[in-house]
């Protein structure tokens, strides 16, 4: 089982390479053996951050059989929170 430190990686990379891989388009969206291959993140690991995402609004997530993802897209709070911090690193620190 994944660290808490882990969890939340696994969960911010997922956020950041689907925020690039659809260029904040919400039709747009990936599959989840695209994000498997581009995060080489366990299967358990990836659905756990995609099921916490899902709850949080941040992401929709087509299932398949056995709890894995099938594609991956970002809701509208998602791109509005990758392009707050799209902002705030452009900006750099206050």
């Amino acid at each position: 089982m994944a660290t808490l430190r882990e969890r939340k990686s696994y969960r911010d990379q997922v956020l950041r390479v689907l925020y690039e891989a659809v260029e904040g388009n919400r039709l747009l969206g990936i599959t989840g053996a695209q994000l498997r291959r581009d995060l080489h993140v366990p299967e358990q690991d990836l659905a756990a951050a995609c099921t916490y995402l899902a709850g949080e609004g941040l992401i929709a997530v087509d299932w398949e059989p056995g709890n894995t993802p099938a594609m991956v897209t970002l809701t509208h709070e998602g791109i509005r929170r990758m392009e707050a911090e799209e902002e705030r690193a452009a900006t750099g620190p206050a």
